[in-house]
């Protein structure tokens, strides 16, 4: 029997995650995997992925990634390839470990989880029934730097360390400082990643808002240049970086009609 939430090794760190839902009787379901944002942990989805998942009787995973929550303290330096790390490594040896690496999936990821969403469905097509892309990046634009460097200012002078210890604990600086500091290191300044979306086979729902601060339309608009399956953006008017939050029934309405309409039927 699976446990429902608890611990499992990827690349020999502690990863924390959480089962909601059935994932032993109906294991012809695909399984719907939620992943976070880039300050964000298994936790702050609240009860949004049933708010879906639900609909359907779907199983969902979440995980905290290393570094954040309730997982292993990261304990060194971040690298350009961290995304593409997560989506190869991380994920394909939780899946593994929690004897579901044959469930096809789901995936809905937000900001850093929308880009591993993104890679994993790249990376592992036949594995991948539909992806919901939320605020990802695939670049560094001026929007994008400026918005990480807004989010140093507001650690260290607006309480947003405060707030993030309430979800990461002692792990808050490192996690918190690991995260900026790649993202606005010289040599994140040269990264794109666009090329790695042309194998992506499954319809995706891309969404963003109009006032991301941390991106433009554009990060979503090359989804659907280079994929090579259906993309349907959602494009959310007077919204911020995190849609599910700030327009949450929107939100909902548009992915259970985006699966049911792309899943296959029965």
């Amino acid at each position: 029997m699976i446990r429902k939430d608890g611990f499992v090794k990827a690349c020999n760190k502690q990863i924390y995650y959480r089962l909601i839902g059935d994932v032993e009787t109906n294991s012809d379901f695909p399984l719907m995997v939620f992943l976070h944002e880039g300050l964000g942990s298994s936790s702050q989805w609240k009860d949004f992925p049933m708010q879906i998942a639900g609909v359907f009787g779907y199983p969902v995973l979440m995980y905290d990634r290393y570094g954040y929550g309730k997982s292993q303290i990261i304990e060194e330096e971040r690298t350009p390839d961290y995304l593409g790390t997560e989506a190869m490594n991380f994920l394909p040896q939780i899946l593994e470990a929690l004897a579901l690496e044959n469930r096809k999936l789901i995936l809905f990821g937000h900001s850093d989880g929308g880009t591993i969403a993104a890679f994993f469905a790249s990376f592992f097509p036949e594995k991948v029934l539909a992806a919901i892309i939320e605020a990802p990046h695939f670049f560094l634009d001026e929007v994008s730097v400026s918005g990480i460097e807004a989010a140093v200012v507001a650690y260290e002078t607006q309480h947003l360390d405060l707030k993030l210890k309430r979800f990461h604990g002692e792990k808050t600086e490192s996690m918190f400082r690991s995260w900026t500091g790649v993202l606005l290191s010289d040599e994140m300044k040269k990264w794109n990643a666009e090329y790695l979306l042309k194998n992506i086979q499954c319809p995706v729902l891309a969404i963003q808002g109009t006032l991301d601060e941390y991106g433009t339309l554009e990060q979503i608009k090359t989804i659907q240049r280079n994929a090579k399956g259906p993309v349907e953006l959602m494009v959310v008017e007077d919204c911020g970086h995190i849609p599910h939050h700030h327009a949450r029934e929107q939100v909902i309405e548009k992915t259970i009609a985006f699966l049911k309409k792309n899943l296959p039927k029965g």
